[in-house]
């Protein structure tokens, strides 16, 4: 009955925002690890950001430090994945997802429940 449920993606210019997030249902998000992951067309998914919700430690890929910033919203019980300076290579379906544990920095094999995808689409 764990569902993740993405909302937040569209299409946007270069340097533009989106703000993405992940809700749940039949999940709390308390002491979990929350991750976005992304996959563009013929590629495979990649880790893009995650959070320890346990004491909120956070985790970036390298390409979007400093214009992507993941955080959670514990009385909304959501994680929000905040996309600054966008550039047409953050296009790509987003997804969300969560595992058991402290060890966030994981692969997508690490994770066990799954969003079902949102676009984000960045123009030049």
């Amino acid at each position: 009955q764990v569902q993740l449920v993405e909302s937040g993606g569209g299409s946007v210019q270069a340097g533009g925002s989106l703000r993405l997030s992940c809700a749940p249902s039949g999940y709390t998000y308390s002491s979990k690890c929350m991750g976005w992951f992304r996959q563009a067309p013929g590629n495979e998914r990649e880790r893009v950001a995650a959070i320890y919700t346990g004491d909120a430690t956070t985790y970036y890929a390298d390409s979007v430090k400093g214009r992507f910033t993941i955080s959670q919203d514990i009385a909304k019980n959501t994680v929000y994945l905040q996309m600054n300076s966008l550039k047409p290579e953050d296009t790509a379906m987003y997804y969300c997802a969560s595992r058991a544990g402290q060890s966030c920095w994981l692969t997508v094999a690490n994770y066990n429940y799954w969003g079902q995808g949102t676009q984000v689409t960045v123009s030049s």
